[in-house]
């Protein structure tokens, strides 16, 4: 007979197969650690790894050695080395970027973020939270509430998430004492209703010690509480909320791996879908019917929010990356000006009026910040005036984009109320937003249709519209150079209209001055106009410093393919300061010109203009030649 011991080769594979069936159906919770530095993030989460037994016995070795190396207070395990992973955060002894970790108990699944704890890092803690369906905010028995703990806490309450866990940590440093305790939270307390948190979870814990993280600590007595594991196992979490709003799925990927099937792969934001459901693809607004809904698994008569399907609908409707498809009768609203918080995560402060690219959902879409309504402080929840947003600041602004988007308040719909921006030059990351609502103005204004058209502008002139940009340092030639180019081109019997940048600041923006805000304004109504000139069918002549790269794009991006032609009058720096006609680089160099480009405000050179000008190898009538053979060949 075979010992029961011994088990069969077969036997071990069916106990493995039970296992990974019912570690397969476990529940998974995303939480989030923040709080200020130094507060025992990093211990705490290396405590979980090692009560919940995923340390490997070569890992545990290593740890004893590095904390008996770094000299542990007396003589504990240093859990804190097992998250902080990087070089630069073990030799500060801070968590400078966002650690995932994964972990497992017999009830759930877990993935961590540990989140850095100083105000610089704040940005990564947005990052870290963004996916969260819990927040465990740490505070230092010894310090309490601090301004960290304050900004972290305002953002898991921006960023929607409901179940919050107020661990207070190093209890073993105040003698475990509960008037301690009771005071932070009371503290805690009246911070976080002035913010919308009415309900959050209370534990005084230890995560050096151990204490009241997987069990009950005798050390505390006085608490009755849940201890931090067992509530992270137990604590519910549910998309029902999403599942019970009308259906809504941006379109990810369209799956066409043949002539014989179509299908529209996502993410199901929010609510139901079965097979004959109605349903609307925005923003174009065409309906249809789902024939299909196609898994991994095969096909499905029911999926809900949180699940990714492949879509197929009944008609042959243009559907693409980016739109979204929804129930029928609940469509989403369509608009291209909201009003949305914004949380600052750049070391460059936001410049109001620059485009900045906006990816939300699945599409990314060009879009300008206005000036700052207000700045929130975290503090106080007071509304302090603003004219821009720096690292870190949360403030709410007015957005607006360069075409209409379907899109959902962010408390309603995190995946199409939510969004991030984009630097078009650098590809940084530079804010998180969430959108509050459309304005009223972006519905209740229509594009006008008339029967003559650009097309017929141009027809009647004879002649293809075009914008000639004249870009480069004050002192460059470009007005010179803009002025020949004119009366060429109408000895050409050609339709012009010169825009110089000394002309327009008489008038049209005579409002503005030279900060960079006002000169990116300053090119953006240059830019409009010189839209509706080439909509009538003229040549339109700019000269304009213009220097900055992304502002001279959002220009060409308002025009026709084609239309835009971008003219570096390249001149050295010292060039132009010997001419210095009008007196500006002297005064500049005095003191008595502020933000003057070249001097205390740069030049960003094209990196592809369509025609470069060396006006030290030219003169400016042959340049004009080289540009009228580039309009009309």
């Amino acid at each position: 007979m075979t010992d029961p011991i011994y088990k069969t080769d077969a036997l071990i594979a069916e106990d493995i197969d039970a296992y990974l069936e019912a570690h397969q159906h476990k529940t998974m919770l995303r939480f989030i650690t923040c709080g200020s530095v130094d507060d025992g993030k990093s211990t705490l989460i290396g405590r979980l790894l090692y009560d919940s037994k995923m340390i490997f016995e070569d890992q545990l070795a290593t740890l004893e050695a590095d904390s008996k190396r770094v000299g542990t207070q007396g003589g504990n395990i240093d859990f804190a080395l097992l998250v902080d992973g990087l070089a630069a955060e073990r030799e500060q002894g801070i968590t400078i970027d966002v650690a995932y970790r994964f972990f497992a108990t017999e009830k759930r699944k877990f993935i961590v973020a540990d989140t850095p704890g100083h105000e610089q890092y704040t940005r990564n803690m947005v990052t870290g939270a963004s996916t969260a369906d819990l927040a465990v905010i740490l505070i230092d028995a010894r310090k309490g509430v601090l301004t960290q703990t304050r900004r972290h806490s305002y953002l898991v309450q921006l960023l929607g998430i409901k179940n919050v866990v107020l661990a207070v940590n190093k209890m073993d440093l105040v003698d475990y004492d509960q008037a301690t305790y009771d005071a932070i939270i009371e503290d805690y307390t009246n911070f976080a209703r002035s913010i919308g948190i009415e309900e959050f979870v209370a534990i005084p814990i230890s995560g050096l010690a151990g204490d009241n993280i997987a069990a009950h600590s005798d050390t505390m007595p006085w608490y009755t509480g849940p201890a931090l594991l067992p509530h992270l196992e137990e604590v519910e979490i549910s998309n029902t909320v999403e599942q019970e709003q009308p259906f809504s799925m941006p379109v990810q990927w369209v799956n066409r791996p043949n002539l014989d099937f179509r299908g529209f792969a996502g993410l199901i934001a929010t609510g139901s879908i079965r097979p004959g459901d109605s349903v609307r693809v925005l923003p174009s607004g065409k309906t249809s019917e789902v024939a299909r809904i196609v898994s991994l698994e095969g096909d499905r008569e029911l999926a809900v929010a949180g699940e990714s399907v492949t879509l197929t609908l009944k008609d042959e409707i243009d559907c693409s990356r980016g739109q979204v498809i929804v129930a029928a009768q609940a469509p989403l609203e369509v608009a291209d000006q909201f009003e949305s918080t914004i949380v600052w995560m750049d070391e460059q402060e936001m410049v109001p009026g620059r485009a900045y690219w906006m990816k939300i959902g699945t599409q990314t879409v060009s879009a300008t910040v206005q000036h700052p309504k207000y700045e929130v402080n975290v503090n106080t929840q007071e509304q302090l005036a603003a004219k821009t947003l720096d690292l870190n600041a949360i403030g709410v602004a007015n957005i607006t984009l360069d075409r209409e988007i379907p899109f959902d308040a962010y408390d309603n719909n995190h995946a199409l109320g939510g969004f991030i921006l984009i630097d078009k030059i650098t590809n940084a990351t530079v804010a998180a937003g969430l959108i509050n609502f459309a304005l009223r103005r972006s519905t209740n204004v229509h594009w006008q249709a008339t029967d003559i058209d650009r097309a017929d502008h141009a027809a009647m002139k004879n002649q293809k519209p075009a914008v000639v940009w004249l870009t480069g340092l004050s002192g460059s030639g470009k007005s010179t150079i803009g002025n020949i180019l004119e009366k060429k081109l109408a000895r050409m019997n050609r339709h012009t209209f010169l825009l110089d940048g000394d002309n327009v600041r008489h008038g049209l923006n005579k409002d503005l001055g030279f900060t960079e805000a006002d000169r990116i304004e300053n090119i953006r109504r240059v830019g409009e106009v010189a839209k509706l000139m080439t909509d009538a069918g003229l040549i339109v002549i700019t000269a304009f410093i213009s220097p900055f790269r992304s502002e001279r794009d959002m220009v060409r991006s308002m025009m026709q393919p084609g239309e835009f032609v971008e003219v570096f009058v390249d001149t050295p720096l010292e060039v132009a300061e010997e001419r210095d006609v009008k007196g500006l680089y002297a005064k500049a160099r005095s003191g008595q010109l502020k933000n003057f480009t070249g001097i205390d405000s740069p030049y960003e050179a094209p990196f592809n203009a369509e025609i470069r000008i060396d006006t030290t190898a030219m003169s400016p009538e042959e340049a004009a030649d080289a540009i009228i053979d580039r309009l009309i060949p």
